[in-house]
């Protein structure tokens, strides 16, 4: 996260919490992956708070590197999976599941890419003022490119999910990704991801409303 330890610590801590109750609010079991996402995220902070605490310390250095890693696996890989698989499992509609499963495949294949980019490349986290940024020596191609699909493959599957109000979360989450991209240029992935993981507070809400009407909709289909 971008502003401390304690604070990428106590947003973990909060998100693992909310992200346990989301689980709890699930009415189907196809709505598992989609109520982990704030438990996922608080995971992922919590290992960004690592690393702001092993960072000045060189003699850290290999946990440094796992907990680098780790971020960047939650950030650039397991997201571009998790998200529009959590969507597929949400809808019974044939058309909006076949829909679902070209963002699945997309996922897979900008994720697949990035992992070879994180096994081949070098990556590097350093502290820079208040922020952590990522250094990546991915090919500039892959990394213009990288960012428009990667968007496709999360931001875009909610929009034709049936859960209520679900669109708010990806419109936020995009309108967020834009405007750190403009001020935060050089840390834009590890002031989004925090970013991302707050408004995935909302999931549990979105779990909450109308539980009923939502689980026989879901049987429905």
């Amino acid at each position: 996260m971008c502003f401390s330890a304690s604070a990428s610590f106590g947003a973990g801590a909060v998100l693992t919490v909310i992200g346990i109750a989301s689980i709890k609010k699930a009415h189907h079991s196809s709505q598992i992956l989609f109520a982990s996402i704030p438990l996922i995220f608080g995971i992922q902070q919590l290992s960004e708070g690592i690393l702001w605490l092993v960072l000045p310390y060189p003699e850290y250095h290999l946990t440094q590197k796992i907990a680098t890693y780790i971020f960047l696996f939650f950030a650039q890989i397991l997201w571009l999976i998790w998200v529009p698989i959590s969507f597929l499992y949400l809808e019974k509609s044939k058309d909006r599941k076949l829909l679902q499963k070209g963002f699945v495949g997309l996922g897979l294949l900008v994720g697949l890419s990035l992992a070879y980019c994180l096994i081949t490349f070098n990556v590097q986290a350093i502290i820079m003022g208040h922020h952590i940024r990522y250094v990546q020596d991915y090919p500039a191609s892959l990394k213009d490119l990288g960012v428009l699909l990667y968007a496709i493959a999360t931001i875009v599957p909610p929009f034709f999910a049936h859960l209520k109000r679900i669109w708010l979360f990806s419109i936020a989450i995009f309108i967020s990704y834009i405007i750190l991209a403009i001020f935060y240029q050089h840390y834009v992935l590890s002031v989004w991801c925090f970013f991302a993981s707050i408004i995935s507070f909302s999931i549990y809400f979105i779990l909450q409303e109308n539980p009923k009407a939502q689980e026989t909709k879901l049987l429905a289909k």
